[in-house]
């Protein structure tokens, strides 16, 4: 016979322990380089970027500067979202069936 009453306890303890690990994110930090670390960007969980270096050399390459800027942000970003999942997958173990293909973008990751 299917639990109606245990499936709604677990979905409220889902939406309870997703919520919880979504305001955790801000603490997930990940950085990204380019131009061999002239150029270092640090993003969290949120995927937001919380820090930026540029090494003083490049002030005067505007061109060279904008996209080691773009390609360090673009790769804190991407680190930062797969730390996140990880972390958001940690937290849910045994919540969230093991389905194949099952996107969590739709929970701010």
């Amino acid at each position: 016979m299917f639990d109606m009453m245990g499936m709604m306890g677990k979905m409220k303890e889902l939406q309870e322990k997703m919520q919880q690990a979504q305001q955790e994110m801000q603490f997930v930090t990940a950085t990204g380089e380019a131009g061999g670390g002239l150029v270092r960007a640090t993003a969290n969980g949120q995927r937001r970027v919380i820090k930026l270096e540029i090494d003083e050399t490049l002030l005067s390459d505007q061109e060279m500067l904008s996209d080691l800027v773009v390609a360090a942000v673009n790769k804190a970003l991407d680190e930062a979202g797969d730390k996140a999942k990880e972390e958001l997958k940690r937290k849910t173990s045994g919540l969230i069936p093991n389905i194949p293909g099952l996107d969590l973008g739709g929970f701010g990751l």
